[in-house]
């Protein structure tokens, strides 16, 4: 029956919560707020294993993303030929994350992944946070030539993780892609998309994905971007983001301290 596949009342509502919180911080900074999806499944939401809050996360977050770039489309913020340049070479980078990551033991995996979250706080903290960005001829030709090499390495680390990607490919765009950063997070939503989506089916085939929480995770993450994007007008975006690296910091011990001690 249906109802046996239905998550209780309180999972339900940390499910759509969780999400909204994904959403608020993909919605205030344009990335980096994917990487917050497993460790929210994992000791929010009630997922037991680290595979399937992978698998569940890659899948919300490609149809959060998919969501975005339909909006980012109606508004001319998207470039469509830098955004597939960088995707396309990016999924056979999934695919291989992904597999990478289904074959890494889950407490490997789970340790692995807080270091990696200490990492995305010291980028995001360190990293300038403008309203446009210019790039000169040279590094446009950088770009071009190296967007595969670039989009490779992004969707390893998103299929290993389970997460979008987007706080490298929106930096990465801006500086070397000649795209302000309103253009930056609009065109990265092609990749962070695909690589969601690429590494949710292949999860899906070892059976996991939640897709149940994963489309609860949907719902509210569609409600927390647009009230991030909202909160973006009235809050200094460089502020926001040393409070989100700090935060980073502090959900990384934690789940270390839980992994060791707890």
């Amino acid at each position: 029956m249906l109802v046996e596949f239905l998550p209780d009342l309180l999972t339900t509502f940390l499910s759509i919560v969780s999400g909204i919180v994904v959403g608020f911080s993909l919605g205030l900074m344009g990335g980096g707020g994917s990487v917050l999806a497993v460790p929210l499944l994992l000791y929010v939401v009630g997922i037991k294993d680290m595979h399937m809050a992978i698998g569940t996360s890659a899948l919300a977050i490609g149809i959060i993303a998919a969501i975005n770039l339909l909006n980012k489309r109606k508004n001319n913020n998207l470039k469509l030929k830098q955004g597939l340049s960088f995707a396309l070479p990016g999924i056979a980078g999934t695919l291989i994350g992904s597999q990478l990551g289904l074959l890494t033991p889950a407490e490997n995996l789970i340790v692995f992944f807080a270091v990696f979250m200490g990492i995305i706080g010291v980028i995001m903290m360190k990293r300038p946070h403008t309203s446009t960005q210019t790039s000169s001829n040279s590094r446009l030709v950088l770009f071009r030539k190296n967007s595969s090499l670039y989009g490779v390495a992004v969707g390893v680390l998103a299929g290993y993780f389970g997460i979008g990607g987007g706080f490298l490919i929106v930096p990465t765009m801006m500086y070397s892609g000649g795209l302000n950063i309103i253009q930056a997070i609009g065109t990265s939503m092609i990749p962070v998309s695909s690589f969601g989506l690429v590494t949710a089916g292949r999860y899906f085939v070892d059976g996991n994905v939640d897709f149940v929480i994963a489309m609860l995770f949907v719902m509210g993450g569609i409600i927390g971007t647009r009230i991030g994007i909202k909160t973006l007008e009235k809050i200094p975006k460089q502020n926001v983001v040393k409070i989100f690296s700090v935060m980073l910091f502090g959900v990384a011990a934690y789940i270390v301290i839980r992994t060791f001690l707890l």
